[in-house]
């Protein structure tokens, strides 16, 4: 291990103390230190970095600009260590990362893609059940899929119609009061689960038919196959509507059941910021603009002098 591997291990170590999980960003970082393993340097420069940064060339602009972004705090940390070290200035892969706007499922696309989910196959018949029950948990809570297939057994209390969330984004956790459709659906799912798997050794809620926790790309095939079998995504589309905007589904429909029943939604948005775990409101403001008729219905509200603050 050279001496910037070392730096590296060292900056990974600190930062996930301070509760950064650093998935991503730990193994981009890894490529770069051989990266420049290959370049026969330890020494981090703008140009070593600016070079990593644009290495793949069918990349966004955004995300050259968060590869940069990544390599400059490293530098930072072992500019205090090592003074040959170049930190890039900020903005010099300049790029305003746009949000995308979020595919609004109708009620019966959902319902689609659920029973089309119960019917993926596999050898101890368990995948449909598990793509099924996720996909409808996703739409019923809002839920982000890396939460839901970390859900363990004992984070799942069907007596109380309770998840808990252990470690979600921002390395924070939080309760998911559940309806009872949703608790009969997980039950169901229980049931099924541990008659096929009685002996499973993993503590996941949701598993594979090797009894094994998910991982998120297997999820994310699933939906790509039922989206294509549904004609949610064309046959040869390698983009559309995606799993996560049912977490936009979610919290868009809780907002337009607020206003449609009159509610003060400037007092209850920080309630779904907080049951979505949004560190900022701000995050769940941004939904109010989401849709045509959820802007349409906060200006209108606005304009009466009842409506929420954008500021």
């Amino acid at each position: 291990m050279n001496a910037l591997s070392t730096r590296l291990e060292e900056y990974l170590k600190l930062r996930r103390h301070l509760g950064f999980q650093l998935r991503l960003a730990g193994a981009l970082l890894r490529q770069f230190v051989r990266f420049a393993q290959e370049k026969k340097t330890s020494v981090i420069t703008t140009k070593l970095a600016l070079e990593w940064a644009t290495q793949p060339a069918n990349c966004q602009p955004f995300q050259w600009a968060g590869r940069l972004g990544m390599v400059r705090r490293l530098a930072q940390y072992v500019s205090a260590l090592d003074p040959r070290t170049e930190v890039p200035p900020p903005g010099l892969l300049p790029h305003r990362y746009h949000r995308k706007a979020p595919y609004l499922y109708r009620d019966g696309e959902v319902r689609r893609l659920i029973r089309t989910a119960r019917e993926l196959d596999s050898p101890k018949h368990l995948r449909g059940a598990t793509a099924s029950t996720l996909f409808g948990l996703l739409a019923a809570t809002g839920m982000r899929v890396g939460e839901a297939i970390g859900l363990d057994r004992h984070d799942v209390d069907l007596q109380q119609d309770l998840l808990t969330i252990r470690h979600a984004k921002g390395n924070r956790s939080r309760l998911v009061p559940i309806h009872p459709s949703t608790r009969k659906a997980l039950r169901r799912y229980e049931r099924l689960r541990d008659q096929i798997c009685p002996h499973c050794v993993s503590p996941s809620f949701f598993i594979s038919d090797r009894g094994a926790r998910l991982i998120d790309c297997t999820v994310r095939y699933w939906f790509i196959c039922v989206s294509h079998q549904t004609g949610l995504r064309k046959p040869t589309d390698h983009r559309g509507p995606r799993l996560h905007d049912l977490r936009h589904l979610f919290s868009i429909k809780t907002l337009l059941h607020w206003y449609r029943m009159d509610r003060d939604v400037e007092t209850h948005l920080p309630e779904l910021a907080t049951y979505l775990g949004h560190r900022h409101v701000a995050d769940t403001y941004w939904y109010l603009s989401a849709t045509p008729e959820l802007l349409q219905l906060a200006t209108r509200r606005w304009v009466s002098g009842k409506g929420v603050t954008l500021s």
